[in-house]
């Protein structure tokens, strides 16, 4: 059965659906940390039950990228609302206050990120942010826990892991090339926002302070898609595994190795010398 006659038979409105994704991710991926389930919240009705609150709950602020550790690595599920940040960053980005103008003047990166004030200007004027006010949270779950359904799915991720979802993409005929801003700094904000308005996959190194705050490991790149995307994903993952696309298998400096026929069949044409 091919893809597209199989898109449709689960609903991923369905938490149970958005957990089986979960666990089927961490396997056909062999990731070290949980995906993500991470949801926008409009208002305190939408804290999903059973979450913690950073401040409220354990009597202490975090940053956002040290929530989004405990959530991947712990399991732990976390809602985050502006007085629970202890880094502003994403309380900009998600829209949870205006920038001010000092923020705006460029003086956050001044010096830090920027050699001139200036440059901190345009940084500032760059930095992508969501409309101020309509949301005023963020909850964060390990996907094959999740009790509530996500805008996006974060992942923690090599890059051979991402190889295996960038192929993932190719395979699912949208022809969708991820073209990224990248940027050094809060990958809180690259990673998630991005996503939120355009509906795209995103791309995004970790930040200085997700490395030093929060353990992000140097062989660590985030990957985010919507999750309207999530299904077509895992689809075309299990049939990257299905036909032998999958992690430590394969490796070789073999000359003259065995080439799949597509290969083999272009070559052919192209006059090469691929006869095996």
């Amino acid at each position: 059965m091919d893809i597209k006659s199989r898109l449709g038979r689960s609903d991923t409105t369905k938490t149970s659906v958005l957990q089986e994704y979960g666990e089927e991710m961490e396997r056909l991926l062999r990731l070290k940390t949980f995906p993500l389930a991470v949801k926008l919240l409009e208002k305190e009705d939408d804290i999903p039950e059973g979450t913690q609150r950073t401040l409220k709950d354990w009597g202490y602020h975090l940053a956002l990228c040290q929530a989004s550790s405990m959530a991947r690595r712990d399991g732990t599920h976390i809602a985050m609302l502006k007085e629970d940040n202890w880094c502003f960053l994403p309380v900009i980005g998600y829209g949870f206050a205006e920038p001010p103008p000092y923020f705006l003047e460029g003086h956050s990166y001044f010096l830090r990120s920027t050699q001139t004030l200036e440059l901190g200007r345009i940084q500032a004027h760059n930095f992508p942010h969501l409309e101020f006010g309509k949301y005023l949270g963020i909850a964060l779950a390990p996907l094959k826990t999740t009790n509530f359904k996500p805008d996006l799915v974060m992942i923690y991720c090599d890059s051979t892991q991402l190889t295996l979802l960038l192929k993932s993409i190719q395979y699912t005929g949208t022809q969708e090339a991820i073209t990224c801003k990248l940027s050094a700094n809060a990958v809180c904000v690259h990673a998630i926002v991005p996503v939120i308005q355009s509906g795209g996959y995103q791309v995004t190194p970790p930040c200085p302070g997700d490395r030093h705050r929060a353990m992000a490991q140097d062989d660590e790149l985030v990957f985010t898609a919507p999750k309207e995307k999530l299904e077509k994903l895992i689809l075309a993952l299990r049939h990257q595994h299905d036909h032998g696309f999958r992690l430590g298998t394969g490796l070789t400096l073999m000359p003259d190795y065995k080439l799949f026929e597509p290969y083999a069949k272009m070559g052919e044409i192209l006059g090469m010398d691929t006869n095996q």
